[in-house]
């Protein structure tokens, strides 16, 4: 898949995009709009003020902001001078959020003011009790703070009184005395081989880790990763995806920065709100997690609202009847983590696959390898061997932050990605499960995604998650959680009777519980967190 015409580091990136899509809309958010060649100007001023106020090519900077025009002109305008760009999460509580800003070395954070509940300066001084302590100084000095002892500015876009803040506006009016032929300058030292971004996983298991990715394989895997996609480049995407994960920033904002596409975004999902804004905006691709699809097919306005622009998505019920799949497990699946730069293997997802394909994962990218080992010894497995899946290729990450490079990879370069499965003859990946998610039962190794997958063909449910709890006897048990369509009701029994006929006895869980939507625990990136759930579980099942 040979890469086009520039360069692929964002300074290149950025002006490829101006020339080729200016007029268009980049991103659409809460009723402000942003084209392509808005994005390159307002990045590039933004940009220069940066490079005025002392920010330069290696530093750090946090980003804390929703899917927005700012933030892509502030993720655009970093990237532009060889800043390392570190995403946070918007729904961090102070405790994950200092932990970010400490262990990625943060010297400069960009961040919004509030975004719906979440008051981010008050979290910060939550976080960080010493900012409200600092004695009086001169607006813009830097901090100099102990505990955190990179951090040096905090910039705010929106409203603040807080005398340890510093206004996006005084970066903005810096911009005066840096000339365009500075910024191109410092751009032509900007070169793939740089580092562009730390991107930090969900942490459901463990703390968060920090994936270190360079401008070549962000620009280059998203322009690959598009050979797969149906995309056009007069698509207008909704995902709810955020960019500060990697599905939404690689395979959402740069995969559509790539074709041109029009990205649709909202400030808060709401059913309702969100069938309207598809509607009035005439979204062509529609994504979202399984319990966002079901609320918005199970909302009442949905048969209301003329949604005949969506060609496509994940989310099949809004999908014509034509191109509608009659079984979406034969359609393909991507796997991909935030160490690999999002997916690692893929196939077209619009067409039907045979019967023997169902569950495969597609197969690796050009310039990308996988193999299976024993999740135990690293031995090498045999095709159509369930083991271990190993990576390697120009998408994965350079390395942890702060985890030296040999405690990552084995001695030829494979990532081990903790994730089990297996190739078929053809090289096709199957993914099992997490390696740590396995239940095993009296000896016997049952697969979540198997029962979940039964479980979820019943017409009264609209989505199971299964886990493995803690039994004196057996090792585990299998059991599951069960979210029930609305209006519907279905005795454990009656369930565990259909699902005998499909599954073997040891499969079946012994333990089901009727939860509702919220009691569901997910990661901030939109998976089920199946260490808490099993936590939560656990408690049920011994009241």
């Amino acid at each position: 898949m040979p890469f086009p015409e520039f360069e692929p580091c964002t300074p290149a990136f950025v002006r490829f995009l101006e020339e080729r899509y200016a007029t268009k809309d980049l991103i659409v958010y809460e009723g402000r709009r942003l084209s392509y060649a808005e994005a390159a100007t307002n990045s590039a001023h933004l940009a220069r003020g940066m490079l005025a106020s002392g920010i330069s090519k290696g530093n750090r900077i946090g980003l804390l902001m929703p899917n927005s025009p700012d933030f892509v002109v502030a993720w655009l305008a970093a990237a532009r001078i060889g800043a390392i760009i570190i995403p946070i999460n918007t729904f961090y509580k102070p405790k994950e959020l200092a932990f970010i800003l400490h262990h990625a070395d943060i010297q400069i954070l960009l961040t919004a003011d509030k975004l719906l509940n979440n008051d981010y300066l008050e979290r910060l001084e939550t976080c960080i009790p010493a900012l409200s302590e600092e004695p009086p100084r001169s607006i813009g000095a830097p901090l100099l703070l102990q505990d955190f002892p990179f951090l040096r500015r905090v910039y705010v876009w929106g409203e603040s009184s807080r005398q340890w803040t510093v206004s996006s506006q005084q970066l903005l009016d810096a911009a005066a005395t840096v000339s365009r032929g500075y910024l191109e300058a410092v751009e032509h030292c900007v070169s793939p081989a740089d580092p562009l971004t730390v991107i930090y996983s969900s942490g459901s298991t463990a703390d968060p880790k920090g994936a270190i990715h360079t401008h070549g394989s962000v620009i280059r895997h998203s322009y690959n990763l598009n050979h797969w996609r149906d995309l056009q480049s007069d698509d207008r995407i909704f995902s709810p995806m955020p960019f500060f994960w990697v599905g939404g920033l690689i395979f959402t904002l740069h995969c559509a920065l790539h074709k041109g596409c029009t990205l649709i975004c909202e400030e808060v999902f709401e059913p309702g709100k969100t069938l309207l804004l598809l509607e009035s905006e005439r979204a062509t691709l529609v994504t979202g997690w399984p319990h966002y699809g079901s609320a918005l097919v199970d909302h009442p306005s949905c048969g209301e609202r003329d949604l005949s622009a969506i060609r496509g998505g994940n989310i099949y019920a809004l999908l014509p009847d034509n191109i509608r799949p009659a079984d979406p497990q034969l359609r393909s699946n991507a796997l991909g983590m935030t160490e690999t730069c999002g997916p690692h293997s893929i196939d077209h997802m619009d067409v039907d696959l045979p019967e023997t394909m169902r569950g495969s994962f597609g197969r690796p990218l050009e310039g990308v390898e996988h193999k299976i080992v024993d999740p135990d010894t690293g031995e090498h497995l045999a095709t159509g061997t369930e083991g271990e899946i190993c990576i390697r290729g120009y998408n994965v990450m350079q390395g942890l932050y702060k985890v030296e490079r040999e405690d990552s990879f084995d001695a030829d370069g494979f990532y081990r990605s903790g994730d089990s499965g297996h190739l078929n003859e053809d090289g096709f990946l199957f993914f099992t499960a997490r390696l740590g998610e396995l239940i095993k039962t009296a000896g016997a190794n049952v697969t979540p995604l198997e029962v979940e997958i039964t479980i979820d063909e019943q017409p009264e449910i609209q989505c199971s998650y299964v886990v493995g709890l803690p039994h004196p006897d057996r090792g585990q048990e299998v059991a599951g959680a069960i979210v029930l369509n609305a209006g519907q009701s279905l005795d454990a029994g009656e369930l565990r009777k259909r699902l005998k006929q499909e599954l073997a006895s040891y499969k079946v869980p012994s333990k089901i519980f009727f939860c509702t939507r919220d009691e569901i625990p997910f990661t901030d990136s939109g998976k089920v967190d199946k260490r808490r759930l099993t936590d939560y579980l656990s408690g049920l099942a011994t009241q």
